[in-house]
């Protein structure tokens, strides 16, 4: 198996959808679908099972997906060391969840003019860890959002957005222009993983225990939440696909935009990435 077509799998297993898959991969759709029915030729098994609808992982599927998290994080940590080893002048930035966020190409764009012999590596990251492999070395700076541990990092607030609760649109409470955290005690919420930073999960489940299906990434929420019911957050102003409404909750904590190196780090180019991230999330 090779690492792209890994790279390709976990792509289309986060996203559910081989088109989405394909815009995230900067690619069209016929070249991925075939590089999936190579792979699953190789495993001998289906790894989706394709509706009209959409896909689901199959049980060899999700396995799968599993180690290829894996194997893609340690060939992204050797790269990692590599670069380093060689003195490459590189610079891996952490982006959280699908790296939407209009800020992240105005500051790469204001990086690059600062710096233009320097090559800004991008690794996309799912909800599970909010320091986005900052703390296990895959990155030298992420663009997050708090709250999280902090211990051993600095953290520079870039902005604060208003947070709403995510719905289908024919949800009941989909139709109300507010809502309050004690209007959904009785909804069934997004949990991530046990090992996810537990300040993190606080957050994002309204300060509360709940109870609701495990997800790590973007569009598994918006499944459990188109085929489950299941509730969320997300900050305001993010477009959503037209089964879905976001819901202003005006008893919630802003979500912080953040950026985010490890304590005591003292690299150039790091540091005049995050001088340069306030500036550009100023204007």
């Amino acid at each position: 198996m090779e690492l792209r077509t890994l790279r390709y799998f976990v792509a289309v297993a986060e996203e559910l959808h081989f088109g989405r898959a394909a815009t995230r991969l900067h690619m069209s759709q016929p070249p991925l679908s075939r590089a999936i029915k190579q792979l699953e030729a190789e495993v001998g098994s289906l790894l989706f099972a394709r509706s009209t609808t959409g896909v689901t992982l199959t049980p060899v599927g999700a396995v799968l997906l599993d180690e290829a998290r894996a194997l893609l994080d340690h060939a992204d940590r050797v790269r990692v060391r590599m670069s380093a080893a060689a003195g490459s002048a590189t610079i891996t930035v952490g982006i959280l969840g699908d790296g939407t966020d209009p800020g992240v190409a105005r500051l790469a764009a204001a990086y690059r003019r600062n710096h233009p012999g320097v090559d800004i590596l991008i690794r996309d990251t799912d909800l599970t860890d909010p320091t986005c492999g900052l703390r296990a070395g895959l990155v030298d700076v992420a663009l997050t959002r708090a709250p999280f541990d902090e211990t051993a990092l600095t953290v520079r607030a870039l902005r604060t957005d208003p947070v709403g609760v995510v719905l289908r649109a024919d949800d009941p409470l989909a139709r109300r222009d507010e809502l309050r955290l004690a209007e959904l005690r009785d909804r069934r919420w997004f949990q991530f993983p046990q090992d996810t930073d537990p300040i993190w999960q606080s957050y994002w489940n309204g300060g509360r225990l709940r109870e609701g299906p495990v997800v790590r990434a973007v569009q598994e929420c918006l499944q459990a939440v188109l085929r489950n019911g299941t509730v969320g957050l997300a900050p305001l102003g993010h477009d959503l696909p037209a089964e879905f409404t976001v819901v202003p909750l005006i008893d919630m904590a802003p979500s912080r935009v953040v950026a985010v190196c490890n304590e005591g780090d003292t690299n150039p180019l790091t540091q005049s990435f995050i001088k340069i991230a306030t500036a550009t999330y100023r204007h």
